[in-house]
């Protein structure tokens, strides 16, 4: 049996799938199978699988059943020990497996370990963003507020965990992954590899416009959540919802929809004003400033001035 699974759902997602499985065949860790879950795909994924020489890929080809869906697939036939999920555009950096087997293998408590995330380009190349958590131990109280895990092809997890704690729940749409994240904190600890191990893609011309159905997505999760929270903390559930409008509004300035943005914003400072005054409301703030008096593209200036100023400091990096 292999130590790891692999679950790579694929969705007509060949212009990225190539590249992506070149990461995992990079990794130094290399006991491991990878699941190819077609998941109704009209390009010529089977065509491309079936020339492909390595023993290690399976594909496994179904009808059309979204993400989660696809992820409930791989999880039921995963061999490994431990299941990585990798999304068909994303990409690892060349130890990431190792270095989470490692930390899985030497702590029994650890139910999923997760990297930090750098975020790139629609070519790979990095924003100079890395999205950096501190999330580890016991963090559910703190992943009941916020997801701790930010990036869908990041964590390890146990495979033992979605025996104990089921499936991947489509009812939540979107937020899935959250709720299966918050259900392994109820009874593992998590661990963290402080390195942005994980690339996710970004994509412009992909990105959801529909703020609204993100919303209820997850509404989906906090409702289902805080039904069995106790009664000491259910002060979090404001906050929660504070945290999920600050994101929309984020995503809504991302959209170019700036009254949107504004209506979120207010929304978040509703729930729980504190929020808007933390490092990610302040930055909003003055985006906000930005393209109420330089428009969209001056947000756009700022934003790549801002990018490539990282990018250059972590050149300088060793």
């Amino acid at each position: 049996m292999p130590k790891v699974s692999v679950v790579i759902p694929a969705y007509n997602s060949m212009d990225y799938l190539p590249t992506t499985l070149e990461t995992v065949f990079a990794q130094t860790f290399t006991d491991f199978e990878v699941l190819i879950i077609n998941d109704g795909s009209s390009d010529n994924i089977v065509e491309w699988v079936s020339s492909l020489t390595d023993g290690r890929i399976r594909l496994i080809t179904q009808e059309n059943q979204g993400l989660t869906g696809a992820h409930n697939t791989g999880v039921m036939q995963a061999q490994g020990e431990y299941i990585a999920f990798l999304d068909a555009d994303d990409l690892w950096e060349p130890s990431k497996l190792e270095k989470q087997v490692s930390c899985l293998d030497e702590n029994q408590e650890i139910g999923l370990v997760d990297t930090w995330v750098m975020l790139v380009d629609e070519t790979g190349k990095s924003t100079g963003t890395v999205l950096k958590t501190n999330a580890e131990g016991n963090v559910w109280k703190q992943i009941i507020q916020c997801p701790t895990v930010v990036c869908g092809s990041s964590p390890l997890v146990r495979n033992i965990c979605f025996r104990e704690v089921g499936l991947f729940d489509p009812e939540m749409g979107g937020s899935s992954d959250w709720d299966m994240w918050i259900r392994i904190a109820s009874r593992y600890s998590f661990g963290l590899i402080k390195e942005p191990l994980t690339l996710y893609r970004q994509h412009r011309s992909s990105m959801s416009k529909n703020c609204d159905r993100v919303f209820r997505e997850n509404q989906s999760v906090i409702e289902k959540t805080f039904k069995s929270v106790p009664p000491e903390l259910q002060n979090l559930k404001q906050r929660a919802y504070a945290l999920v409008y600050l994101y929309l509004a984020w995503r809504a300035l991302d959209n170019r929809n700036y009254e949107q943005a504004i209506y979120y914003r207010q929304q978040a400072y509703n729930s729980d004003p504190q929020v808007i005054y933390s490092k990610s409301g302040l930055s909003q703030k003055f985006a906000i400033l930005v393209t109420r008096f330089f428009g969209a593209s001056g947000l756009d200036g700022v934003r790549n001035i801002s990018r490539a100023l990282r990018r250059n400091i972590l050149a300088l990096i060793p």
